[in-house]
Formats: C-alpha cells, sequence, structure tokens
C-alpha cells in the first residue's frame, strides 16, 4: 500500500508547483505540509516522492521558456562551428550557464552526506528561511535595479549560479531566492533577476531530478500518487511562473521577505511544541 493517498499527492503536487519558482523554499514547505498531514518526512518513500513531482516542475519551466531555450541551445551549437556566431550574447550565455551549473554539481556531490544528513533538519530550514529574508530585504534594498537581461555577464552569472549552493546546504534559504538576491545585490532589475534565477536553474534541477528519479520510481510511493503529484506539480508551477513575473514587474520583494519570516517563526513554533520533529 502506497504511504501517499491520491488526495496527499494533489496537496504535495500543488505545494510543489507553487514553492520551487518562488523565493520560500520548496523543501521547506514540502516537509512542514508531509508532517501536518502525518506523511513520514523521512520515509525513503516519501522523499523519492517529493523527487519525482520536482521533475514536473522542471518541465513546467522547460515548457514556459522553450523559445528562450532553443534560441540559445541553437545559438550555442551554431557557435561550436562558426566563428561569427561566438560574438552573439545568446552563445555565450549557453556557455556562462554551463559553467555556472559546475560550481553546485561539485558541492552537491562532495558534501552529499551533509545535505541528505544533518543539514536536512527542519530546525536548519526554519533558520535560513528567517536568515535567507534579511539576505533578501537588504538585496531588494540595496540593488539600484538599473541593468537588464541584456546587460548580464559572465562575472554576473557565476556569481548568481554559486549562490545556489547556499540553498543547497540550507534548504530553506531557497535557491530562487539565494540567486535573486544575487542578481539584485549585482543591480540587476528585478524582472531580470527572476529570469536570470530560472535559467541558471534549468540543468541544476533537471540534473537533480533525473538523479533523484531513477531511485525514486523504486519506492513505494505507488504509480497513481506519483503520477498525479507531478502532473499537479507541472500545471500549477506553469502558472507560478507566469505570475511571478508578472509581479516582480510591478512590485518589490517584501511580500515574500515577510511570508519567510512567517513561516520561519511558524515552523520553529511547530518544532518547539513536538507538532513536528525535526
Amino acid at each position: 500500500m502506497s504511504v501517499i493517498s491520491i488526495g496527499q499527492a494533489v496537496v504535495l503536487g500543488a505545494v510543489e508547483g507553487v514553492t520551487e519558482f518562488l523565493p520560500v523554499s520548496s523543501t521547506g514547505h514540502l516537509k512542514i505540509v508531509e508532517g501536518l498531514m502525518g506523511i513520514p518526512v523521512d520515509d525513503d518513500s516519501v522523499i523519492g516522492f517529493s523527487a519525482v513531482i520536482q521533475v514536473g516542475a522542471i518541465a513546467a519551466v522547460l515548457v514556459y521558456f522553450s523559445k528562450d531555450i532553443v534560441r540559445i541551445v541553437s545559438a550555442w551549437l551554431r557557435g561550436l562551428t562558426d566563428r561569427e556566431e561566438r560574438y552573439h550574447h545568446d552563445y555565450k550565455f549557453a556557455w556562462w550557464v554551463i559553467l555556472a551549473t559546475i560550481p553546485i554539481v561539485l558541492v552537491g556531490l562532495a558534501a552529499k552526506p551533509l545535505i541528505k544528513g544533518p543539514l536536512a533538519s527542519l530546525w536548519v530550514v526554519a533558520g535560513s528561511l528567517i536568515v535567507g529574508s534579511g539576505v533578501m530585504w537588504v538585496a531588494d534594498r540595496t540593488g539600484r535595479h538599473k541593468r537588464g537581461e541584456d546587460d548580464t555577464s559572465f562575472k554576473d552569472a557565476m556569481l548568481v549560479g554559486g549562490s545556489q549552493i547556499l540553498a543547497l546546504l540550507f534548504p530553506g534559504f531557497s535557491r530562487s531566492g539565494a540567486t535573486m538576491s544575487t542578481a539584485l545585490l549585482l543591480d540587476l532589475d528585478r524582472v531580470a533577476a527572476t529570469r536570470l534565477s530560472f535559467f541558471l536553474g534549468i540543468p541544476a534541477l533537471t540534473g537533480a531530478g533525473l538523479y533523484e528519479l531513477k531511485d525514486a520510481l523504486g519506492t513505494g510511493a505507488g504509480a497513481a500518487p506519483l503520477a498525479v503529484g507531478t502532473l499537479v506539480s507541472f500545471v500549477v508551477a506553469y502558472a507560478s511562473i507566469a505570475w511571478l513575473l508578472k509581479f516582480v514587474a510591478k512590485h518589490s520583494f517584501n511580500a515574500f521577505v515577510i511570508y519567510r519570516i512567517v513561516v520561519g517563526v511558524l515552523l520553529f513554533g511547530l518544532l518547539g511544541g513536538g507538532v513536528l520533529h525535526g
């Protein structure tokens, strides 16, 4: 019998879809919701389920940015044989994304015991949510928001891509939160920071999802809940991406800062009260 029901799969798929690309920590939210629904968060089947439904969210970003991805990949392929193409921004940007992914891959492999062990604690998630909120608030306040997507450089890509390590080591920090905050500190405007976060996250998220997928499919989560959770994750993530890009075009990140602090404090309360176990 599956440890996750169809109804629970719908809820978890929606949570994954909403939080994967918003700067609020999908890992933290999934663990909180699983705990509140009485699902054993440390069960291998549950961990595998979370890895599989993440693939739905990854597919959503691939579909949403499909035209951009095709354009960038095409420019990169042309540039491998055409010297003139190598002066185009898309060709350079493709290389920047590839190179900016290397640090998180190396750290992920080297620190896997820590990431799967003590750093996976909900206490770490709660603290990281709050600390990450402070970083985001400072970045949004001090960044000059004067540079657009076409102004990004190799330095920007490496620094923003490298910041994903923060979320890898401290799950509550949020990959989106770390990358967007770094981009804002580099004076990119909010839309450029958000889009750069998406593009730099594609290789890392896709690689991590496929890596976990091979083990996750062999768990006892159940084929039906896996399929439902992944589909819901895809649909909700697609809508979430569209909403976020429109939101940041006209608003600051203050709402996310406040929300993260509230969730972090709530999580500390649930852990301290014994409702959840970290």
